[in-house]
């Protein structure tokens, strides 16, 4: 489980400072009240930006971790919310997604470059949504853009800004900016409704 380590450090001065070191999580989020063998369990890092680490804890008996993730980095995707900003931005500039996609990915093929770009502006046009509903008495004006945000709360990035005035909702704000996680949906090997490997059985 993700929780907010609320920070206005920049990723480079998050990496810089190592400042997952001054995370602190006195309670279980689960037992509040104590007795679960919840302790603080190290560290684990992010491919991006290079040198992040993130501090985690375990609950022993909620068999649950739960991770401190700073405000200027995404969840779920790799990278800062800056960034992801950034692309959002860079596609409205444009004259199609699939232009913008094209200049920003010259690495990977175009339906890759547009299943990239999509991860990042959609879920943040859902979370604007929400949060004109959720937060009306400071975004009831606003549109379901950044640039509409951006002017509601006078600041240059919106997203990191964003991620502080929308605390109390992170866990149903869908990622990057939120934490919500579906619960997952696989089969596992000990489903009673799966018959075993091979041909059907007889009618």
């Amino acid at each position: 489980m993700q929780l907010r380590f609320a920070t206005d450090l920049s990723a480079e001065e998050y990496v810089r400072r190592e400042a997952w070191k001054e995370a602190k999580l006195d309670n279980c989020p689960i037992h509040p009240e104590g007795g679960c063998g919840f302790r603080k369990n190290g560290t684990y890092s992010r491919k991006y930006p290079e040198g992040t680490k993130i501090a985690r804890w375990h609950c022993r008996i909620g068999h649950q971790t739960f991770s401190f993730l700073p405000d200027c980095l995404s969840a779920r995707l790799p990278g800062t919310l800056k960034e992801v900003e950034n692309v959002i931005e860079e596609v409205q500039k444009s004259p199609s997604q699939e232009k913008a996609a094209k200049e920003i990915r010259i690495d990977i093929f175009l339906p890759g470059a547009l299943r990239w770009i999509r991860r990042r502006i959609l879920p943040i046009r859902i979370a604007l949504t929400m949060l004109i509903e959720l937060i009306p008495s400071m975004f009831s004006v606003c549109d379901p853009t950044l640039s509409s945000f951006r002017c509601a709360l006078c600041v240059t990035d919106v997203l990191p800004e964003l991620r502080q005035h929308a605390s109390p909702f992170l866990h149903i704000l869908p990622p990057p900016l939120g934490f919500f996680s579906r619960p997952g949906s696989k089969k596992t090997k000990n489903n009673r409704f799966q018959h075993e490997t091979g041909s059907d059985p007889p009618l």
